[in-house]
């Protein structure tokens, strides 16, 4: 039996947790494509024949302009402490100008005492003949055990890059039971499905401001759940926004998200949401370990 733990880490929006869920074959991770989706450390667990892998999904590295990012980061910087190996992703359409933001990302995390393996992602977007010439400047980053260029989207050379991963494992215990695939509560991967939506949907001013809370979870006799989330913004204005022209944005969150949770619960479900505002939130220490940021 093999086993060890993976840390996935990279700038924003270079799809580390579509790789994430990827891996595991199943949606432990929102994904959407605005920068910082992901505010946790996410565990997602795949368990093959001889072998376990834990994967540990981390926010985009980024300089960090309130306390919720200063959390963040150290969910990074954590994730990245007694793991056995690290696939760093860096989307392939990277600009000559953010080489040296990568370069500073790989220095700051102190990689040197394990093997790092280089995703390059993407390459469904790019030409062929454009990848060559950005492989050869993305090598010299640093001293990467393997580049693999990949596609978490399409699944493109995934089989490749885990065959990589699977190498690198050491004789080793199960850490969870075969069908286990993440660690995270039922509650909050739902909080998660339901702002995932609100990303998606809303204008890019309002989404980084927002968190979702379950206020209520609890199954009826006929197995429908009842679920009540309070969605939570820094300003009044951004109220108005998430509900939108007769509540019709806040029942377009609510129905995309309904559709996730039924098949994540694998039953009916009852979603009420509400709109509350709770001026610069980021910034209240306590109210960030309430809703879930621990």
């Amino acid at each position: 039996m093999k086993s060890g733990f993976i840390a996935i880490t990279g700038r924003p929006n270079a799809g580390k947790s579509t790789l994430l869920n990827h891996m595991i074959g199943e949606k432990v991770a929102i994904v959407s494509n605005k920068p910082q989706t992901t505010r946790t450390k996410i565990l997602g667990v795949h368990t093959g024949d001889d072998f376990q892998v834990v994967f540990i999904d981390t926010p985009g590295i980024h300089k960090p302009h309130n306390k919720l990012g200063r959390r963040m980061e150290k969910y990074i910087y954590s994730a990245t402490q007694d793991i056995d190996a690290m696939i760093y992703v860096v989307d392939c359409n990277i600009k000559a100008d953010e080489l040296a933001l990568e370069k500073e990302s790989l220095k700051g995390l102190k990689t040197a005492e394990i093997p790092v393996i280089l995703a390059v992602n993407k390459i469904d977007t790019l030409p062929k003949l454009h990848l060559l010439p950005i492989l050869d400047k993305l090598k010299d980053l640093y001293n990467f055990a393997d580049i693999v260029p990949i596609s978490a989207q399409k699944g493109e050379n995934i089989p490749a890059l885990f065959d990589r991963i699977k190498d690198l494992l050491a004789e080793g215990p199960k850490f969870f039971p075969d069908d286990t695939i993440t660690d995270q509560p039922e509650r909050q991967i739902v909080a998660e499905y339901i702002r995932e939506k609100a990303l998606r949907l809303l204008n890019r001013e309002v989404p980084h401001g927002i968190a979702v809370e379950i206020e209520r979870m609890k199954q009826r006799e006929n197995g429908t759940y009842e679920i009540l989330a309070a969605i939570y913004c820094e300003k009044q204005s951004h109220k108005g926004i998430i509900i939108g022209k007769g509540g019709e944005k806040l029942k377009q969150i609510g129905s995309l998200a309904r559709g996730d949770i039924e098949r994540f619960l694998n039953s009916k479900v009852y979603l009420e949401l509400w709109v509350k505002v709770k001026e610069d939130w980021r910034n209240k220490e306590n109210f960030i370990s309430d809703i879930g940021f621990d």
